[in-house]
């Protein structure tokens, strides 16, 4: 579903709305007027052209104009991405530590981390559809309020024949993650405008990246590597009282702070949203088309690889290190931390370059390319006894790994617009998870049989076919068109002409002006 350089940009969308977008988004018939004969809204409109009945008061999506609350939102929903996150990694980080508390095997904690994965699968659909019927803020409320009760639901566990109830808390809180993974780029497109929407989808994604580095720092810090299982119990209650805590304050916060959206759209392409949603638009029809779009597709299938080795990485990484440095748990979380710190970086970099070029095809095969050099060269450098190499090695690894996320949900969106930003986030995610899951088993047992290297190598692989399908990929870029494009144009010069005495409203302003 293209849209045309020339012409209508409204019917042709029309007659492929974007499904199931939240109900209070949907204007009734009655509520398209315009001043002429044409029927197609658009940003340069009267004021009241395109009215928004569910909200109160009247509102207005001819103006443009973003709202000074969208960095307190997008802040809020970060930290609570990275309270979640946190809980995802706090095992693997210190697995050796867990596995001798509890007695279980090393596979055991690795299934803590592989739930995050394992739920993700059977309830993306309901979630994006609970995203579409009630919107962002109900759906950032529940999965605070799941993280919160499954972070408390761990401090059940505190005894060595307790690992079930561990189980438990870790299941509650993946089911959490469902709710929260799909949004940053739904927030975006609802909350900021046209030259931010790539930055803030960065910042949003960031936030979870913050949790796992956090994840990887804390827990060996508060729960060091003892024998006496009364003891470590009490600094494992230290570390699972303090993320209790946190994760109850950011849900108060969310209650808050979280609003469903702005009065105005931010952007052209969100008010064009808006209008073309349709209370009919069937739900299943907006993935048929999604999984008919070959490159969306394509880019499914490339996410998942990239997304899906660093899971495979994160979760791994301290028997990757104990095996070739022995004794060295902090410093393992260590370079986890860097792996992660360096990836927050390049995504705000990615995300900030995104919305300066808008070149979304050349940037992500770019760093698609680096991060399979990345992994290379980590590869061939873990082994030399050297940590500080391993250090460098593995951050620069995870720049590009890590950076590449925010870079994915953005593309995704550019491709599919206007169909729901939660739907194609939501299937990456789940095109992540799947290639997580897989190759965490595969490369866990590669290093049981045959070591470290061959386990990294079996990744590089999958990264280097990524690289080649990255390149089929074509950058339609249908929401920047839709941002640049005015429908009608040589239609509204005539009709200017005609109705020389008609006011036109600004098609941007600013939240100063007012």
């Amino acid at each position: 579903m293209k849209i045309p350089n020339n012409g209508s940009a409204m019917a042709p969308l029309r007659r492929s709305p974007q499904s199931g977008r939240h109900p209070a988004s949907r204007p009734t018939p009655a509520s398209l007027r315009t001043p002429s004969s044409s029927a197609h809204p658009t940003t340069s409109a009267q004021p009241g052209v395109l009215a928004h009945p569910s909200c109160p008061g009247p509102e207005d999506l001819s103006v443009i104009k973003v709202s000074k609350c969208r960095w307190a939102v997008i802040l809020v929903f970060s930290c609570s991405s990275t309270c979640n996150a946190f809980q995802w990694i706090q095992y693997g980080s210190i697995k050796n530590i867990f596995m001798n508390f509890y007695g279980v095997s090393a596979f055991a904690i690795d299934w803590l981390s592989m739930c995050y994965m394992l739920t993700y699968i059977p309830l993306l659909l309901p979630v994006a559809w609970l995203l579409e019927k009630f919107g962002l803020r109900t759906i950032a409320l529940t999965g605070s309020a799941l993280n919160c009760l499954g972070a408390w639901v761990k401090l059940g566990s505190l005894k060595p024949h307790l690992f079930p109830v561990t189980v438990l808390g870790q299941v509650i809180c993946s089911v959490a993650q469902v709710f929260i993974l799909g949004m940053p780029s739904r927030i975006a497109s609802v909350w900021f405008g046209a030259n931010e929407v790539s930055t803030a989808c960065s910042i949003a994604v960031f936030g979870n990246q913050l949790g796992i580095a956090i994840g990887f720092l804390v827990p060996p810090v508060l729960v060091p590597n003892i024998q006496d299982r009364d003891k470590l119990a009490y600094h494992i209650s230290i570390m699972f009282y303090i993320i209790g805590g946190v994760a109850t304050l950011l849900f108060i916060l969310v209650i808050i702070v979280f609003k469903e959206k702005p009065k105005h759209p931010p952007s052209r392409a969100q008010s064009l949203s808006y209008a073309l949603a349709s209370p009919d638009a069937s739900y299943l029809n907006s993935i048929v088309r999604l999984f008919k779009n070959l490159n969306f597709v394509l880019l499914v299938i490339t996410y998942g690889l990239n997304a899906g080795a660093f899971y495979a990485l994160s979760t791994l990484l301290n028997r990757m290190v104990i095996l070739h440095y022995p004794g060295e748990e902090v410093n393992a979380g260590r370079i986890g931390l860097t792996i992660v710190i360096a990836g927050m970086l390049g995504a705000v970099i990615s995300g900030i370059w995104l919305d300066k070029t808008k070149t979304y095809k050349e940037t992500t095969l770019v760093v698609y390319i680096m991060t399979l050099v990345g992994m290379v060269v980590y590869t061939l450098t873990l082994n030399l006894g050297h940590l500080w190499v391993v250090f460098i090695t593995a951050g620069t690894m995870g720049f590009f790994m890590t950076g590449y996320l925010p870079l994915g949900f953005e593309f995704a969106v550019e491709l599919t617009y206007p169909e729901s930003e939660g739907m194609s986030s939501g299937l990456l995610n789940v095109s992540a998870q799947v290639f997580g899951i897989i190759f965490t088993i595969s490369q866990g047992q590669i290093i049981d049989n045959f070591g470290a290297m061959p386990g990294n190598i079996f990744l590089c692989v999958f990264l280097t076919l990524g690289v080649v399908l990255t390149a089929f990929i074509k950058a339609d870029l249908r929401r920047q068109k839709a941002n640049k494009e005015t429908p009608d144009n040589k239609l509204q010069e005539e009709e200017e002409e005609e109705e020389s005495h008609t006011s036109k409203a600004p098609s941007a302003l600013s939240e100063e002006h007012f």
